[in-house]
Protein backbone atom coordinates (compact mmCIF):
# COMPACT_ATOMS: atom_id res chain seq x y z
CA UNK A 1 0.00 0.00 0.00
CA UNK A 2 2.66 2.51 1.07
CA UNK A 3 4.98 1.20 -1.66
CA UNK A 4 2.32 1.75 -4.32
CA UNK A 5 1.77 5.32 -3.15
CA UNK A 6 5.52 5.92 -3.50
CA UNK A 7 5.46 4.37 -6.98
CA UNK A 8 2.64 6.65 -8.12
CA UNK A 9 4.37 9.73 -6.71
CA UNK A 10 7.59 8.68 -8.47
CA UNK A 11 5.60 8.05 -11.69
CA UNK A 12 4.43 11.68 -11.60
CA UNK A 13 7.97 12.80 -12.43
CA UNK A 14 7.96 16.48 -13.45
CA UNK A 15 4.39 16.81 -12.17
CA UNK A 16 5.35 16.13 -8.54
CA UNK A 17 5.20 19.85 -7.73
CA UNK A 18 1.57 20.03 -8.82
CA UNK A 19 0.81 16.86 -6.86
CA UNK A 20 2.28 18.29 -3.64
CA UNK A 21 0.44 21.60 -4.10
CA UNK A 22 -2.72 19.52 -4.53
CA UNK A 23 -2.04 17.86 -1.18
CA UNK A 24 -1.87 21.32 0.44
CA UNK A 25 -5.18 22.34 -1.15
CA UNK A 26 -6.73 19.03 -0.05
CA UNK A 27 -5.53 19.68 3.50
CA UNK A 28 -7.14 23.14 3.61
CA UNK A 29 -10.32 21.80 1.98
CA UNK A 30 -10.69 19.21 4.74
CA UNK A 31 -10.15 21.76 7.48
CA UNK A 32 -12.57 24.27 5.98
CA UNK A 33 -15.06 21.40 5.82
CA UNK A 34 -14.56 20.60 9.50
CA UNK A 35 -14.52 24.14 10.88
CA UNK A 36 -18.26 24.84 10.31
CA UNK A 37 -19.07 21.93 12.65
CA UNK A 38 -16.74 23.35 15.27
CA UNK A 39 -18.25 26.86 14.91
CA UNK A 40 -21.79 25.49 15.15
CA UNK A 41 -20.90 23.38 18.22
CA UNK A 42 -19.21 26.32 19.88
CA UNK A 43 -22.28 28.52 19.22
CA UNK A 44 -24.64 25.91 20.70
CA UNK A 45 -22.37 25.69 23.74
CA UNK A 46 -22.49 29.47 24.20
CA UNK A 47 -26.29 29.41 24.00
CA UNK A 48 -26.51 26.64 26.59
CA UNK A 49 -24.17 28.49 28.92
CA UNK A 50 -26.26 31.64 28.52
CA UNK A 51 -29.51 29.76 29.17
CA UNK A 52 -28.11 28.45 32.42
CA UNK A 53 -27.14 31.97 33.44
CA UNK A 54 -23.43 31.23 33.47
CA UNK A 55 -22.62 33.68 30.68
CA UNK A 56 -24.12 36.46 28.60
CA UNK A 57 -24.73 35.59 24.97
CA UNK A 58 -23.69 38.31 22.52
CA UNK A 59 -26.42 38.48 19.86
CA UNK A 60 -23.94 39.93 17.34
CA UNK A 61 -22.33 36.49 17.32
CA UNK A 62 -25.34 35.06 15.40
CA UNK A 63 -24.74 37.21 12.33
CA UNK A 64 -20.97 36.89 12.67
CA UNK A 65 -21.10 33.09 12.96
CA UNK A 66 -23.40 32.90 9.92
CA UNK A 67 -20.95 34.99 7.90
CA UNK A 68 -18.09 32.80 9.11
CA UNK A 69 -19.98 29.63 8.08
CA UNK A 70 -20.67 31.02 4.59
CA UNK A 71 -17.02 32.02 4.24
CA UNK A 72 -15.81 28.61 5.40
CA UNK A 73 -18.09 26.81 2.94
CA UNK A 74 -16.84 29.08 0.15
CA UNK A 75 -13.21 28.32 1.01
CA UNK A 76 -14.03 24.60 1.22
CA UNK A 77 -15.24 24.54 -2.39
CA UNK A 78 -12.50 26.91 -3.55
CA UNK A 79 -9.76 24.57 -2.29
CA UNK A 80 -11.64 21.55 -3.69
CA UNK A 81 -11.60 23.25 -7.09
CA UNK A 82 -7.91 24.16 -6.83
CA UNK A 83 -7.00 20.62 -5.76
CA UNK A 84 -8.86 19.13 -8.73
CA UNK A 85 -7.31 21.71 -11.05
CA UNK A 86 -3.78 20.87 -9.94
CA UNK A 87 -4.07 17.11 -9.32
CA UNK A 88 -6.81 15.52 -11.40
CA UNK A 89 -5.26 16.44 -14.77
CA UNK A 90 -1.86 14.93 -13.95
CA UNK A 91 -2.88 11.32 -14.60
CA UNK A 92 -4.52 12.18 -17.93
CA UNK A 93 -1.34 13.80 -19.20
CA UNK A 94 0.90 11.02 -17.88
CA UNK A 95 -1.25 8.16 -19.18
CA UNK A 96 -1.47 9.77 -22.63
CA UNK A 97 2.33 10.00 -22.59
CA UNK A 98 2.66 6.37 -21.48
CA UNK A 99 0.25 5.07 -24.11
CA UNK A 100 2.28 6.78 -26.82
CA UNK A 101 5.48 5.44 -25.26
CA UNK A 102 4.04 1.90 -25.27
CA UNK A 103 3.11 2.32 -28.93
CA UNK A 104 6.68 3.42 -29.66
CA UNK A 105 8.04 0.51 -27.61
CA UNK A 106 5.92 -2.06 -29.44
CA UNK A 107 7.34 -1.07 -32.82
CA UNK A 108 10.84 -1.66 -31.46
CA UNK A 109 10.39 -5.22 -30.22
CA UNK A 110 10.88 -8.34 -32.27
CA UNK A 111 7.76 -9.73 -33.97
CA UNK A 112 8.41 -12.82 -31.86
CA UNK A 113 7.16 -10.77 -28.91
CA UNK A 114 3.66 -10.82 -30.41
CA UNK A 115 3.77 -14.61 -30.66
CA UNK A 116 4.49 -14.83 -26.93
CA UNK A 117 2.12 -12.06 -25.79
CA UNK A 118 -1.44 -12.06 -27.12
CA UNK A 119 -3.17 -9.00 -28.53
CA UNK A 120 -5.69 -9.23 -25.68
CA UNK A 121 -2.87 -8.89 -23.12
CA UNK A 122 -1.46 -5.81 -24.81
CA UNK A 123 -4.91 -4.29 -25.30
CA UNK A 124 -5.86 -4.87 -21.67
CA UNK A 125 -2.60 -3.34 -20.41
CA UNK A 126 -2.99 -0.20 -22.52
CA UNK A 127 -6.71 0.26 -21.96
CA UNK A 128 -8.04 -1.30 -18.73
CA UNK A 129 -4.83 -1.12 -16.69
CA UNK A 130 -3.91 2.42 -17.66
CA UNK A 131 -7.57 3.47 -17.48
CA UNK A 132 -7.61 2.54 -13.78
CA UNK A 133 -4.41 4.49 -13.22
CA UNK A 134 -5.77 7.41 -15.23
CA UNK A 135 -9.11 7.71 -13.44
CA UNK A 136 -8.21 6.59 -9.93
CA UNK A 137 -4.48 7.10 -9.42
CA UNK A 138 -4.37 10.72 -8.27
CA UNK A 139 -7.62 10.42 -6.32
CA UNK A 140 -6.44 7.37 -4.38
CA UNK A 141 -3.07 8.94 -3.56
CA UNK A 142 -4.81 12.11 -2.41
CA UNK A 143 -7.22 10.06 -0.26
CA UNK A 144 -4.35 8.16 1.30
CA UNK A 145 -1.83 10.97 1.83
CA UNK A 146 -4.45 13.65 2.55
CA UNK A 147 -6.39 11.39 4.92
CA UNK A 148 -3.43 10.61 7.14
CA UNK A 149 -2.00 14.12 6.89
CA UNK A 150 -5.29 15.61 8.07
CA UNK A 151 -5.61 13.05 10.82
CA UNK A 152 -2.11 13.91 12.05
CA UNK A 153 -3.05 17.59 12.31
CA UNK A 154 -6.34 16.74 14.06
CA UNK A 155 -4.49 14.46 16.46
CA UNK A 156 -2.05 17.24 17.39
CA UNK A 157 -4.98 19.62 17.90
CA UNK A 158 -6.76 17.09 20.13
CA UNK A 159 -3.54 16.47 22.01
CA UNK A 160 -3.38 20.18 22.86
CA UNK A 161 -6.94 20.25 24.24
CA UNK A 162 -7.18 16.75 25.77
CA UNK A 163 -4.52 14.00 25.80
CA UNK A 164 -7.16 11.37 26.70
CA UNK A 165 -9.35 12.16 23.68
CA UNK A 166 -6.32 12.28 21.38
CA UNK A 167 -5.17 8.82 22.53
CA UNK A 168 -8.64 7.37 21.80
CA UNK A 169 -8.48 8.84 18.28
CA UNK A 170 -4.98 7.44 17.77
CA UNK A 171 -6.06 3.98 18.94
CA UNK A 172 -9.00 3.97 16.51
CA UNK A 173 -6.77 5.03 13.59
CA UNK A 174 -4.14 2.41 14.45
CA UNK A 175 -6.74 -0.37 14.65
CA UNK A 176 -8.28 0.66 11.33
CA UNK A 177 -4.80 0.65 9.77
CA UNK A 178 -4.38 -3.02 10.67
CA UNK A 179 -7.58 -3.87 8.81
CA UNK A 180 -6.47 -1.67 5.90
CA UNK A 181 -3.31 -3.75 5.66
CA UNK A 182 -5.52 -6.85 5.28
CA UNK A 183 -7.45 -5.11 2.49
CA UNK A 184 -4.18 -4.18 0.79
CA UNK A 185 -2.77 -7.70 1.13
CA UNK A 186 -5.94 -9.24 -0.31
CA UNK A 187 -5.97 -6.78 -3.21
CA UNK A 188 -2.28 -7.33 -4.01
CA UNK A 189 -2.86 -11.10 -4.02
CA UNK A 190 -5.85 -11.10 -6.33
CA UNK A 191 -5.20 -8.06 -8.57
CA UNK A 192 -2.85 -10.01 -10.93
CA UNK A 193 -5.42 -12.84 -11.18
CA UNK A 194 -8.19 -10.34 -11.97
CA UNK A 195 -5.95 -8.62 -14.52
CA UNK A 196 -5.21 -11.94 -16.22
CA UNK A 197 -8.94 -12.69 -16.33
CA UNK A 198 -9.47 -9.29 -17.96
CA UNK A 199 -6.76 -10.00 -20.52
CA UNK A 200 -8.26 -13.41 -21.29
CA UNK A 201 -11.67 -11.80 -21.73
CA UNK A 202 -10.27 -9.12 -24.06
CA UNK A 203 -8.44 -11.77 -26.10
CA UNK A 204 -11.50 -14.03 -26.31
CA UNK A 205 -13.67 -11.11 -27.40
CA UNK A 206 -11.20 -10.08 -30.11
CA UNK A 207 -10.91 -13.66 -31.36
CA UNK A 208 -14.69 -14.04 -31.42
CA UNK A 209 -15.17 -10.78 -33.36
CA UNK A 210 -12.42 -11.58 -35.88
CA UNK A 211 -13.65 -15.13 -36.43
CA UNK A 212 -17.31 -14.30 -37.02
CA UNK A 213 -17.13 -14.78 -40.83
CA UNK A 214 -15.75 -18.32 -40.34
CA UNK A 215 -18.22 -19.01 -37.52
CA UNK A 216 -21.19 -18.03 -39.70
CA UNK A 217 -19.96 -19.94 -42.73
CA UNK A 218 -19.65 -23.15 -40.70
CA UNK A 219 -22.68 -22.56 -38.49
CA UNK A 220 -20.65 -23.03 -35.30
CA UNK A 221 -21.95 -20.11 -33.24
CA UNK A 222 -22.18 -22.19 -30.07
CA UNK A 223 -18.64 -23.56 -30.35
CA UNK A 224 -17.17 -20.12 -31.03
CA UNK A 225 -18.87 -18.70 -27.92
CA UNK A 226 -17.34 -21.36 -25.65
CA UNK A 227 -14.03 -19.58 -25.02
CA UNK A 228 -15.73 -16.20 -24.60
CA UNK A 229 -18.29 -17.67 -22.18
CA UNK A 230 -15.51 -19.30 -20.17
CA UNK A 231 -13.59 -16.01 -20.02
CA UNK A 232 -16.73 -14.18 -18.85
CA UNK A 233 -17.34 -16.75 -16.12
CA UNK A 234 -13.73 -16.58 -14.95
CA UNK A 235 -13.88 -12.78 -14.81
CA UNK A 236 -17.14 -12.90 -12.85
CA UNK A 237 -15.82 -15.51 -10.40
CA UNK A 238 -12.60 -13.66 -9.61
CA UNK A 239 -14.44 -10.35 -9.15
CA UNK A 240 -16.87 -12.01 -6.71
CA UNK A 241 -13.97 -13.64 -4.87
CA UNK A 242 -12.24 -10.27 -4.53
CA UNK A 243 -15.43 -8.66 -3.25
CA UNK A 244 -16.03 -11.42 -0.69
CA UNK A 245 -12.50 -11.04 0.60
CA UNK A 246 -12.56 -7.23 0.61
CA UNK A 247 -15.89 -6.67 2.39
CA UNK A 248 -15.14 -8.17 5.86
CA UNK A 249 -11.83 -6.28 6.28
CA UNK A 250 -13.42 -3.07 5.00
CA UNK A 251 -16.32 -3.40 7.46
CA UNK A 252 -13.89 -3.98 10.34
CA UNK A 253 -11.91 -0.90 9.29
CA UNK A 254 -15.07 1.24 9.34
CA UNK A 255 -16.25 -0.36 12.60
CA UNK A 256 -12.96 0.52 14.32
CA UNK A 257 -13.34 4.17 13.29
CA UNK A 258 -17.00 4.36 14.32
CA UNK A 259 -16.29 2.78 17.72
CA UNK A 260 -13.45 5.24 18.20
CA UNK A 261 -15.86 8.09 17.35
CA UNK A 262 -18.33 6.86 19.96
CA UNK A 263 -15.55 6.47 22.54
CA UNK A 264 -14.26 9.94 21.70
CA UNK A 265 -17.73 11.50 22.16
CA UNK A 266 -18.24 9.59 25.43
CA UNK A 267 -14.87 10.72 26.73
CA UNK A 268 -15.63 14.34 25.85
CA UNK A 269 -19.00 14.14 27.63
CA UNK A 270 -17.42 12.54 30.71
CA UNK A 271 -14.77 15.29 30.83
CA UNK A 272 -17.46 17.93 30.47
CA UNK A 273 -19.74 16.46 33.14
CA UNK A 274 -16.86 16.11 35.61
CA UNK A 275 -15.88 19.71 35.04
CA UNK A 276 -12.57 18.91 33.35
CA UNK A 277 -13.72 20.50 30.06
CA UNK A 278 -15.80 23.59 29.38
CA UNK A 279 -19.27 23.01 27.92
CA UNK A 280 -18.67 24.73 24.50
CA UNK A 281 -15.46 22.72 24.07
CA UNK A 282 -17.23 19.51 25.15
CA UNK A 283 -20.01 20.07 22.59
CA UNK A 284 -17.48 20.90 19.91
CA UNK A 285 -15.66 17.61 20.58
CA UNK A 286 -18.96 15.66 20.69
CA UNK A 287 -20.17 17.15 17.40
CA UNK A 288 -16.79 16.77 15.81
CA UNK A 289 -16.19 13.19 16.94
CA UNK A 290 -18.27 11.62 14.15
CA UNK A 291 -16.48 13.62 11.46
CA UNK A 292 -12.97 13.36 12.82
CA UNK A 293 -12.24 10.19 10.81
CA UNK A 294 -13.93 11.39 7.61
CA UNK A 295 -10.55 11.51 5.88
CA UNK A 296 -9.64 7.96 6.91
CA UNK A 297 -12.87 6.18 5.97
CA UNK A 298 -12.36 6.31 2.12
CA UNK A 299 -8.84 4.90 2.48
CA UNK A 300 -10.28 1.37 2.42
CA UNK A 301 -11.29 1.97 -1.19
CA UNK A 302 -7.86 3.45 -1.83
CA UNK A 303 -6.13 0.40 -0.32
CA UNK A 304 -8.12 -1.90 -2.62
CA UNK A 305 -7.67 0.20 -5.77
CA UNK A 306 -3.98 0.78 -5.04
CA UNK A 307 -3.48 -2.99 -5.37
CA UNK A 308 -5.09 -2.87 -8.81
CA UNK A 309 -3.01 0.17 -9.76
CA UNK A 310 0.17 -1.54 -8.56
CA UNK A 311 -0.54 -4.47 -10.88
CA UNK A 312 -1.32 -2.07 -13.76
CA UNK A 313 2.05 -0.37 -13.21
CA UNK A 314 3.74 -3.80 -13.21
CA UNK A 315 2.14 -4.53 -16.60
CA UNK A 316 3.28 -1.15 -17.88
CA UNK A 317 6.84 -1.74 -16.74
CA UNK A 318 6.78 -5.20 -18.33
CA UNK A 319 5.97 -3.63 -21.70
CA UNK A 320 8.88 -1.22 -21.26
CA UNK A 321 11.34 -3.74 -19.85
CA UNK A 322 11.21 -6.11 -22.80
CA UNK A 323 14.45 -5.91 -24.73
CA UNK A 324 14.05 -3.63 -27.71
CA UNK A 325 15.40 -5.18 -30.84
CA UNK A 326 17.27 -1.92 -31.59
CA UNK A 327 18.32 -1.18 -28.00
CA UNK A 328 21.93 -0.56 -29.04
CA UNK A 329 21.08 0.75 -32.49
CA UNK A 330 22.17 4.07 -33.97
CA UNK A 331 20.66 6.43 -36.50
CA UNK A 332 22.66 5.52 -39.62
CA UNK A 333 22.35 6.99 -43.11
CA UNK A 334 23.34 4.79 -46.04
CA UNK A 335 24.93 5.73 -49.33
CA UNK A 336 25.10 2.17 -50.72
CA UNK A 337 22.36 -0.47 -50.75
CA UNK A 338 23.98 -3.82 -51.49
CA UNK A 339 22.45 -6.60 -49.35
CA UNK A 340 24.54 -9.52 -48.08
CA UNK A 341 23.46 -12.62 -46.19
CA UNK A 342 26.45 -14.27 -44.50
CA UNK A 343 25.84 -17.76 -43.06
CA UNK A 344 22.44 -16.78 -41.70
CA UNK A 345 20.52 -19.25 -39.54
CA UNK A 346 17.12 -18.53 -38.01
CA UNK A 347 14.15 -20.38 -36.56
CA UNK A 348 10.89 -19.81 -34.71
CA UNK A 349 11.18 -21.36 -31.26
CA UNK A 350 12.58 -24.85 -31.86
CA UNK A 351 11.69 -24.97 -35.57
CA UNK A 352 14.62 -24.06 -37.81
CA UNK A 353 13.63 -22.22 -40.99
CA UNK A 354 16.98 -21.08 -42.45
CA UNK A 355 20.33 -22.89 -42.15
CA UNK A 356 23.64 -21.23 -43.11
CA UNK A 357 22.12 -19.13 -45.90
CA UNK A 358 24.50 -16.91 -47.87
CA UNK A 359 23.85 -14.76 -50.94
CA UNK A 360 24.39 -11.21 -52.21
CA UNK A 361 21.99 -8.76 -53.87
CA UNK A 362 24.07 -6.09 -55.65
CA UNK A 363 22.81 -2.53 -55.41
CA UNK A 364 20.32 -1.59 -58.12
CA UNK A 365 19.51 -5.19 -59.09
CA UNK A 366 16.46 -7.37 -58.61
CA UNK A 367 16.16 -10.78 -57.03
CA UNK A 368 13.17 -13.11 -57.10
CA UNK A 369 12.78 -15.64 -54.29
CA UNK A 370 10.83 -18.80 -55.06
CA UNK A 371 10.26 -22.05 -53.23
CA UNK A 372 7.57 -24.21 -51.65
CA UNK A 373 5.33 -22.92 -48.89
CA UNK A 374 7.14 -22.75 -45.55
CA UNK A 375 10.61 -22.80 -47.10
CA UNK A 376 11.58 -19.41 -45.59
CA UNK A 377 10.92 -16.89 -48.38
CA UNK A 378 9.00 -14.40 -46.24
CA UNK A 379 11.39 -15.02 -43.36
CA UNK A 380 14.28 -13.77 -45.52
CA UNK A 381 12.38 -10.53 -46.16
CA UNK A 382 11.47 -10.15 -42.48
CA UNK A 383 15.12 -10.55 -41.50
CA UNK A 384 16.19 -7.86 -44.00
CA UNK A 385 13.66 -5.48 -42.41
CA UNK A 386 14.87 -6.66 -38.98
CA UNK A 387 11.45 -7.73 -37.80
CA UNK A 388 13.50 -10.50 -36.19
CA UNK A 389 17.21 -10.80 -35.45
CA UNK A 390 19.26 -13.59 -36.95
CA UNK A 391 20.38 -16.32 -34.57
CA UNK A 392 23.62 -17.00 -36.42
CA UNK A 393 25.52 -15.12 -39.11
CA UNK A 394 24.80 -11.56 -40.21
CA UNK A 395 22.86 -9.47 -42.70
CA UNK A 396 24.55 -6.37 -44.08
CA UNK A 397 23.11 -3.48 -46.05
CA UNK A 398 25.57 -1.07 -47.61
CA UNK A 399 28.32 -2.80 -45.67
CA UNK A 400 26.63 -2.21 -42.28
CA UNK A 401 25.14 -4.96 -40.12
CA UNK A 402 21.40 -4.37 -39.73
CA UNK A 403 21.85 -4.81 -35.96
CA UNK A 404 23.75 -1.52 -35.90
CA UNK A 405 20.65 0.45 -36.97
CA UNK A 406 17.67 1.75 -35.06
CA UNK A 407 14.45 0.37 -36.51
CA UNK A 408 13.46 3.77 -37.89
CA UNK A 409 16.78 4.46 -39.59
CA UNK A 410 16.81 0.99 -41.17
CA UNK A 411 13.20 1.07 -42.37
CA UNK A 412 13.68 4.50 -43.95
CA UNK A 413 15.52 2.62 -46.68
CA UNK A 414 12.76 0.05 -47.28
CA UNK A 415 9.36 0.00 -48.93
CA UNK A 416 7.37 -3.18 -48.42
CA UNK A 417 4.21 -4.56 -50.00
CA UNK A 418 2.89 -7.57 -48.12
CA UNK A 419 0.76 -10.42 -49.36
CA UNK A 420 -1.73 -9.80 -46.55
CA UNK A 421 -2.41 -6.09 -46.86
CA UNK A 422 -3.46 -4.08 -43.82
CA UNK A 423 -5.04 -0.67 -44.31
CA UNK A 424 -5.90 1.67 -41.45
CA UNK A 425 -9.40 2.78 -40.53
CA UNK A 426 -8.79 6.17 -42.11
CA UNK A 427 -9.11 7.97 -45.42
CA UNK A 428 -7.58 6.52 -48.55
CA UNK A 429 -5.48 9.69 -48.76
CA UNK A 430 -3.89 9.05 -45.35
CA UNK A 431 -3.36 5.36 -46.14
CA UNK A 432 -1.46 6.16 -49.35
CA UNK A 433 0.54 8.96 -47.70
CA UNK A 434 1.36 6.83 -44.64
CA UNK A 435 5.00 6.37 -45.68
CA UNK A 436 5.36 10.02 -46.75
CA UNK A 437 3.01 12.26 -44.71
CA UNK A 438 4.30 15.46 -46.35
CA UNK A 439 3.55 14.28 -49.90
CA UNK A 440 1.81 16.77 -52.19
CA UNK A 441 -1.55 16.09 -53.80
CA UNK A 442 0.15 15.69 -57.17
CA UNK A 443 2.66 13.15 -55.82
CA UNK A 444 -0.10 11.13 -54.19
CA UNK A 445 -2.29 11.07 -57.31
CA UNK A 446 0.69 10.14 -59.51
CA UNK A 447 1.51 7.20 -57.22
CA UNK A 448 -2.15 6.11 -57.26
CA UNK A 449 -2.26 6.25 -61.07
CA UNK A 450 0.92 4.18 -61.37
CA UNK A 451 -0.64 1.61 -59.05
CA UNK A 452 -3.83 1.60 -61.18
CA UNK A 453 -6.07 2.60 -58.29
CA UNK A 454 -6.86 6.24 -59.17
CA UNK A 455 -9.95 5.39 -61.23
CA UNK A 456 -11.69 3.22 -58.63
CA UNK A 457 -10.82 5.72 -55.89
CA UNK A 458 -12.44 8.57 -57.81
CA UNK A 459 -15.56 6.42 -58.23
CA UNK A 460 -15.98 6.26 -54.45
CA UNK A 461 -18.38 8.73 -52.75
CA UNK A 462 -15.64 10.99 -51.32
CA UNK A 463 -12.76 10.05 -53.58
CA UNK A 464 -9.44 10.14 -51.74
CA UNK A 465 -11.22 11.34 -48.59
CA UNK A 466 -13.33 8.17 -48.38
CA UNK A 467 -12.88 6.49 -45.00
CA UNK A 468 -12.31 2.76 -45.37
CA UNK A 469 -13.19 0.12 -42.78
CA UNK A 470 -10.73 -1.36 -40.29
CA UNK A 471 -8.07 -3.37 -42.11
CA UNK A 472 -9.52 -2.14 -45.42
CA UNK A 473 -12.56 -4.39 -44.98
CA UNK A 474 -14.76 -2.24 -47.23
CA UNK A 475 -12.45 -2.79 -50.24
CA UNK A 476 -11.77 -5.87 -52.33
CA UNK A 477 -8.49 -7.74 -52.01
CA UNK A 478 -7.20 -6.36 -55.30
CA UNK A 479 -8.15 -2.80 -54.38
CA UNK A 480 -6.37 -3.06 -51.04
CA UNK A 481 -3.26 -4.44 -52.71
CA UNK A 482 -3.18 -1.64 -55.26
CA UNK A 483 -3.45 0.99 -52.52
CA UNK A 484 -0.59 -0.67 -50.66
CA UNK A 485 1.48 -0.60 -53.86
CA UNK A 486 0.67 3.10 -54.25
CA UNK A 487 1.84 3.61 -50.67
CA UNK A 488 5.17 1.91 -51.45
CA UNK A 489 5.55 3.82 -54.72
CA UNK A 490 5.03 7.13 -52.94
CA UNK A 491 7.61 6.35 -50.24
CA UNK A 492 10.19 5.85 -53.03
CA UNK A 493 12.72 4.00 -50.85
CA UNK A 494 15.97 2.65 -52.37
CA UNK A 495 15.15 -0.96 -51.38
CA UNK A 496 11.78 -2.45 -52.27
CA UNK A 497 10.41 -5.75 -50.94
CA UNK A 498 7.40 -7.22 -52.74
CA UNK A 499 5.85 -10.21 -50.98
CA UNK A 500 3.33 -11.59 -53.50
CA UNK A 501 2.52 -7.98 -54.39
CA UNK A 502 0.31 -8.94 -57.34
CA UNK A 503 -1.33 -12.00 -55.78
CA UNK A 504 -4.78 -10.37 -55.58
CA UNK A 505 -4.58 -8.23 -58.72
CA UNK A 506 -7.03 -8.98 -61.50
CA UNK A 507 -5.38 -10.12 -64.76
CA UNK A 508 -6.40 -7.05 -66.80
CA UNK A 509 -4.56 -4.74 -64.38
CA UNK A 510 -1.61 -6.97 -63.55
CA UNK A 511 0.49 -6.06 -66.57
CA UNK A 512 -0.16 -2.34 -65.99
CA UNK A 513 1.01 -2.60 -62.38
CA UNK A 514 4.00 -4.70 -63.41
CA UNK A 515 5.00 -1.96 -65.86
CA UNK A 516 4.48 0.72 -63.21
CA UNK A 517 6.56 -1.18 -60.65
CA UNK A 518 9.27 -1.89 -63.22
CA UNK A 519 9.45 1.79 -64.15
CA UNK A 520 9.44 2.95 -60.54
CA UNK A 521 12.01 0.43 -59.33
CA UNK A 522 14.57 1.04 -62.03
CA UNK A 523 17.92 1.63 -60.34
CA UNK A 524 16.69 0.35 -56.99
CA UNK A 525 17.41 -2.85 -55.09
CA UNK A 526 14.36 -5.11 -55.38
CA UNK A 527 13.46 -8.32 -53.56
CA UNK A 528 10.38 -10.10 -54.91
CA UNK A 529 8.56 -13.14 -53.57
CA UNK A 530 6.25 -14.43 -56.30
CA UNK A 531 4.87 -17.53 -57.97
CA UNK A 532 3.85 -16.03 -61.31
CA UNK A 533 6.37 -16.51 -64.11
CA UNK A 534 5.76 -13.02 -65.49
CA UNK A 535 6.90 -11.59 -62.18
CA UNK A 536 10.12 -13.57 -61.72
CA UNK A 537 11.55 -14.43 -65.12
CA UNK A 538 13.01 -10.95 -65.74
CA UNK A 539 14.77 -10.73 -62.35
CA UNK A 540 18.58 -10.26 -62.41
CA UNK A 541 18.87 -13.36 -60.24
CA UNK A 542 16.53 -15.98 -58.84
CA UNK A 543 16.92 -17.63 -55.47
CA UNK A 544 15.33 -21.05 -55.02
CA UNK A 545 14.80 -21.71 -51.29
CA UNK A 546 14.07 -25.22 -50.10
CA UNK A 547 14.38 -27.01 -46.73
CA UNK A 548 16.08 -24.06 -45.06
CA UNK A 549 18.82 -23.55 -47.63
CA UNK A 550 19.56 -22.20 -51.10
CA UNK A 551 18.79 -25.04 -53.51
CA UNK A 552 19.57 -23.08 -56.71
CA UNK A 553 20.68 -19.60 -57.66
CA UNK A 554 21.00 -17.89 -61.04
CA UNK A 555 19.04 -16.19 -63.83
CA UNK A 556 15.91 -17.63 -65.39
CA UNK A 557 17.82 -18.76 -68.49
CA UNK A 558 20.52 -20.45 -66.39
CA UNK A 559 18.15 -22.23 -64.05
CA UNK A 560 15.69 -23.40 -66.72
CA UNK A 561 18.51 -25.37 -68.36
CA UNK A 562 19.30 -27.18 -65.10
CA UNK A 563 17.58 -30.17 -63.61
CA UNK A 564 16.13 -29.22 -60.26
CA UNK A 565 13.50 -27.44 -58.28
CA UNK A 566 13.28 -24.37 -60.48
CA UNK A 567 12.56 -26.21 -63.72
CA UNK A 568 9.90 -28.31 -61.95
CA UNK A 569 8.41 -25.12 -60.56
CA UNK A 570 8.31 -23.45 -64.01
CA UNK A 571 6.76 -26.50 -65.68
CA UNK A 572 4.10 -26.68 -62.99
CA UNK A 573 3.31 -22.95 -63.30
CA UNK A 574 3.11 -23.20 -67.09
CA UNK A 575 0.59 -25.99 -66.79
CA UNK A 576 -1.41 -23.99 -64.24
CA UNK A 577 -1.31 -20.74 -66.24
CA UNK A 578 -1.62 -22.29 -69.71
CA UNK A 579 -5.20 -23.53 -69.45
CA UNK A 580 -7.72 -22.47 -72.09
CA UNK A 581 -11.45 -22.75 -72.71
CA UNK A 582 -12.34 -25.11 -75.62
CA UNK A 583 -15.63 -25.39 -77.46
Amino acid sequence: MFRTVRRIISWCGDFKGRLYIGFVFSFFSTWFGALPVMVAAYTVGMLMEASRGRAVFDRKWIGLSLAILILLVFFKFLFDYLRARFQETISYELVARDRLAVGDALKRVSLGYFQQVSTGNILNSITTGLHTLENMGMRMVDNFVGGYLNFLCIFLCLLYFSPLVSLIALAGAALSLLFLMLVSKHSAEYAPIAAQAGRDLAGATLEYARGLPVVKSFGQGGASMASMSRACRDSRDICLKIEWGYTPANCLHLLALKLASVALAAAACWLGLTGQMELPLMLMFAFFSFGIFAGLEPISDSAHVLGVIDNAMNQLEALYSDNFIDQNGRDISLSRYQIEFQNVSFGYDSRKVLQQVSFTIPEGTSIAIVGPSGSGKTTICNLIARFYDVQEGSIRIGGRDVREFTCDSLLRNLSMVFQNVYLFHDTIRNNICFGKPDATEEEMVTAAKKACCHDFIMALPDGYDTVIGEGGGTLSGGEKQRISIARAILKDAPIIILDEATASIDPENEHLIQNAISELTRGKTIITIAHRLATIEHADQILVVDQGGIAQQGTHEELIRQEGRYRSFVEMRERAEGWSVTR
